[in-house]
């Protein structure tokens, strides 16, 4: 994955397609599902600072998705509850601004012109075509350290090489800490562009895997640069069987569709500005069981879709007296 100024040798294009988590999800008993839904859901915004001189808002609800037959009841949930932490993750996608949209908006230069993209979310399943702009958000309700690994995926199953794309010194200067409330955007609000563009970088290539990942120390041996920074491929495996085990992954409950709103902005262009409990929630919702010495990982497969014709972007309009 790469945008015009941020470069990898590896690869000729970039893109995000749908995520989907590639790990064991476990599906909760049907009696217990919408209550778990609750849990997680206020679990993590709950840890966001509160607004002053506000009352709380509500808390969003999540759907359980991507379940297998297995089960698991809330007994057993509650019980390893030390054990279970949260990731937030959402996807936002660029389309042309029209005159209704209320909230912030993404201004792109074109040549001469000035060209106004709004942000909305998808849900993490949500297939996207060739040409799609699109934009990630990560946040996580504990303290740690946040690192993002991209590789390649190909038709024959085999992936490319490993590149951390998170942290960099283009981001925060390089300053990869997390906590409840921070909101860590790939790419960057100052990057150019500020978005990825869906493309394959060769013909069979089927897709890339992102591998996020939180740890409670920063990891040895990292120093971010400028551009993403290549790892070997032991390196990654030997992090990846360090970390975690089973993964639950929720989708919030009327968010697709919605637009990026200036507390997410604000939030994600200034790591000082936290979320607060009143402001959205992530789209997605991973939940991971580790035990609490190991860090937690989620990998997001970002998968092409063979059918979709490329997007056009004539609809997008340069925005008057810029």
């Amino acid at each position: 994955m790469k945008n015009s100024t941020r470069s990898r040798q590896a690869l000729a294009g970039s893109a995000l397609l749908f995520a989907a988590v590639a790990a064991f999800a476990m599906p909760l008993a049907a009696q217990d599902t919408d209550t778990t839904r609750g849990i997680v859901a206020e679990e993590f915004v709950k840890t966001r600072p509160a607004k002053q001189g506000a009352a709380s808002a509500k808390v969003p609800s999540y759907k359980l998705v991507g379940t297998t037959s297995k089960t698991v009841t809330m007994a057993s949930l509650r019980a390893n509850s030390a054990d279970a932490r949260e990731l937030g993750i959402t996807i936002w996608r660029l389309r042309p601004s029209v005159s209704g949209d209320g909230g912030p908006r993404i201004l792109v230069q074109e040549g001469a012109d000035t060209i106004a993209w709004t942000p909305e979310r998808v849900p993490s399943d949500t297939p996207l075509r060739q040409g799609d702009r699109v934009r990630l958000s990560i946040e996580s309700p504990r303290t740690g350290y946040l690192y993002v690994i991209d590789r390649e995926q190909y038709a024959n199953k085999q992936q490319g090489d490993p590149y951390l794309i998170f942290p960099t010194t283009r981001i925060n200067n390089g300053d990869n800490k997390v906590t409840a409330g921070r909101l860590v955007e790939i790419p960057a609000q100052e990057d150019r562009p500020n978005y990825f563009t869906l493309r394959q970088s060769r013909p069979d290539q089927s897709g890339e895997v992102l591998s996020v990942i939180v740890t409670d120390k920063p990891l040895e041996g990292i120093t971010p640069g400028p551009k993403a920074l290549a790892l070997s491929a032991d390196q990654v495996a030997n992090w990846e069987q360090a970390s975690s085990t089973q993964v639950q992954r929720f989708e919030m409950t009327g968010g697709a569709g919605k637009t990026w709103t200036k507390a997410e902005q604000e939030a994600g262009l200034d790591g000082t500005r936290l979320l607060t409990q009143d402001d959205p929630g992530p789209q997605t919702i991973y939940r991971v069981t580790v035990k609490s010495d190991q860090p937690i990982l989620v990998k997001v497969g970002l998968k092409y879709s063979n059918t979709s014709k490329p997007v056009k972007t004539a609809a997008a309009k340069p925005v008057p007296g810029l």
